[in-house]
């Protein structure tokens, strides 16, 4: 009988250290691919690396079975490699400085022999012949060709003689021959602008609790890959992290913080810092109503998609009390109901249930939502948690696959009291503008899992605070001093930006916080008398200038002032809160020093226009003197992922920051 196998190629390369950077430890990276016997590329493998005192790395081999460990730490590894219909394998890896480009490692790994058949791969594909060797790409790693600016696959044969480029990236991800292009999609960023205070005092915006663009980024940078600009959302990666804001008051979902303090990239330029802390969860209070709407069509085969999901979701069933409830719907071509709603002390029936999901098939998500929707309905819980929660790449191809019609949808069953939460999964074809779009509407929040260790941070350590709602279309509105303030720009929230009427429009929906979360907002402004240069308008003919009331702004030493609306989960009408915010440097602005180190490598990373002095190594240098209590390390992992995005920036453009 014929045995199929895989052969892993994995190719060891060591980050060179700079010069004033000689007495840090060096780091390398471990690159490899995943093919079968005849050499063709199989994607899906599940890829770890695991060292003691070093958390284990995983990641998936993509389309063309490549795969890509960065910023290792020298040592001694042992990689493990899997994937369903073989059997798993351990081999030991060094990363060593002696050995800038270590010689390729093979390794084989037999498959399962099915019974009554020959052996076979799973998603089998042509078997090219072997391609000749050719030129490295500029990652170092699997070489590539160049489609709009990144690496890509060959799209047609070369011309005899040519040289023949195998796999590369496109947008982040591996592909070769006989691979789909990457189609992620994310909506256009245009930084939001400075804006003079004397034509236009006022800034109003919703709050925004999401942290899906976080995880994406640190997805693109641990593949050594630059993310894309429009991946990139700033207030995203600040609200990734907690903050030390006092808790609210008896009676007020949230307490408000402000701070003052000087600009690290803008010399001259000040930054002001709101920050909202969420009462905490009361554990035991909010019995849960669950509905998961997994996408199980063939996009989401791959171990970082739908067999990430299913992990995740035990992790979770274990939490279940007794009077909760879960059910889950899937959906891929038409929508089922996985399991009908069940009661949290039937664990066993509900791990049994997760663990019969497959994907395979189209997907009609909008039929999905709407069985999702009337099965949460029909178990709502009055006073506890009722929401759906969609985990997909979203891929919407078959059925209702406007965004228009998805969120409209999703509007008029959030007024029934059912929130959705979605958690995006993947890469490769991950509809990022579709999921943030989904969770908006639909008055939750939006996750990106790339990995198990994040699952269970939005699932189970955070999960609680995530689903528990204290306070819903939360706006912010500020107006700045003319007296204090010549311009100011919002940093972040571009698509949260409101027009300043709807900030008393108690129909203009806004964003939502949940128990225990910090929302940060920050702000840089210009003094009066900082040469600025501010595009203006002509005098205007039939309008005068309005003064402010004699004595007043003049005379005050508030830089600005914050106000807030809000709604109780279960109200119509708004509430105001008010604070004033007096011209005085904050004198341990530890807050703020955090926020901005990753203000400042969000500006880097999508090279904006208003960048200033704004470098990686000045945020990481920022990030460690205000790394504060750190107690799940996700500060330290921070200021690791600056350092990485400098290295590739360093090994892509010279002498670039």
């Amino acid at each position: 009988m014929r045995v199929a196998s895989i052969a892993v190629v994995v190719c060891l390369s060591v980050l060179a250290s700079h010069a004033a950077q000689s007495a840090r430890t060096s780091t390398g990276v471990v690159i490899g691919k995943v093919t079968n016997s005849a050499g063709a590329p199989l994607g899906g493998a599940t890829v770890k690396l695991t060292a003691d005192r070093f958390p284990t790395r995983t990641t998936a081999t993509d389309s063309a079975g490549g795969f890509r460990f960065a910023d290792v730490p020298l040592g001694t590894y042992v990689l493990e490699v899997s994937l369903s219909g073989f059997v798993a394998l351990k081999r030991p890896v060094l990363v060593s400085a002696d050995a800038p480009q270590s010689s390729p490692m093979i390794i084989t790994l037999a498959a399962i022999p099915s019974k009554g058949r020959a052996a076979s791969t799973p998603n089998p594909v042509p078997a090219p012949a072997p391609p000749p060797p050719a030129a490295t790409g500029a990652e170092g790693g699997i070489p590539g060709g160049t489609i709009g600016g990144v690496v890509g696959g060959l799209a047609a044969a070369p011309p005899p003689g040519a040289p023949v480029r195998v796999g590369g990236s496109i947008g982040g991800v591996l592909a070769g021959p006989g691979a789909q292009f990457n189609t992620e999609a994310y909506d256009r960023i245009e930084d939001n602008s400075f804006r003079s205070v004397r034509a236009d005092p006022l800034s109003t915006f919703s709050i925004d609790v999401d942290t899906a663009s976080y995880a994406n980024v640190r997805r693109f940078l641990n593949e050594g890959t630059m993310p894309p600009a429009d991946a990139v959302r700033i207030e995203e990666l600040i609200n990734y992290f907690r903050f030390d804001y006092p808790q609210p008051r008896p009676g007020v979902p949230f307490s408000v913080t402000t701070e003052l303090a000087a600009c690290p990239w803008s010399p001259g330029h000040r930054l002001a810092l709101i920050g909202l802390q969420a009462r905490p969860i009361d554990e035991g209070r909010h019995a849960r109503n669950l509905v998961f709407l997994l996408d199980v069509s063939g996009s989401m085969m791959p171990s970082d998609k739908l067999p990430l999901v299913k992990k995740a979701m035990r992790m979770l069933v274990d939490t279940l009390r007794d009077e909760d409830r879960i059910a889950i719907v899937v959906y891929a071509g038409a929508s089922g109901l996985a399991l009908p709603p069940t009661p949290g002390d039937q664990k066993d029936r509900i791990h049994q249930a997760i663990a019969r999901l497959e994907a395979g098939g189209s997907t009609n998500g909008g039929a999905g939502i709407t069985l999702a929707y009337r099965i949460a309905r029909e178990q709502f819980i009055k006073g506890g948690i009722n929401r759906v929660i969609l985990a997909t790449d979203g891929d919407f191809n078959v059925g209702v696959t406007s965004q228009g019609d998805l969120t409209r949808l999703i509007e008029q069953e959030r007024e029934a009291g059912v929130f959705l939460s979605v958690l995006g999964v993947g890469t490769g074809n991950l509809k990022d503008s579709t999921m943030e779009k989904l969770a908006e509407r639909g008055n939750g929040n939006y996750a990106y899992l790339d990995s198990l260790h994040e699952a269970r941070k939005v699932l189970v350590a955070e999960g609680g605070g995530t689903l528990v709602t204290v306070a819903k279309d939360v706006k912010i509105q500020v107006e700045f001093n003319p007296a204090h303030v010549a311009a100011y720009r919002l940093i972040g929230y571009e698509n949260r930006v409101l027009r300043n009427e709807d900030f008393n429009n108690d129909r203009k929906d806004a964003g939502e916080i949940g128990a225990g979360h910090t929302v940060t907002a920050l702000y840089e402004i210009v003094p009066p008398g900082v040469p600025f240069e501010l595009p203006g308008v002509d005098p205007l003919k039939y309008q005068q200038p309005v003064k402010p009331p004699a004595g007043r702004s003049a005379a005050s030493n508030e830089v600005m002032t914050v106000k807030l609306r809000y709604k109780e989960p279960d109200g119509d009408a708004s509430k105001l809160m008010t604070f004033a915010v007096v011209n005085e440097l904050t004198s341990n602005a530890a807050n703020l020093g955090f926020a901005s180190a990753v203000a400042e490598f969000g500006m880097a990373l999508r090279k904006s226009e208003h960048r200033g002095t704004a470098t990686f190594k000045d945020a990481a240098v920022l990030a460690r003197r205000h790394r504060g209590i750190d107690e799940n390390g996700y500060r330290a992992e921070f200021v690791r992922l600056v350092e990485l995005a400098d290295a590739l920036v360093r090994q892509t453009v010279p002498d670039s920051r």
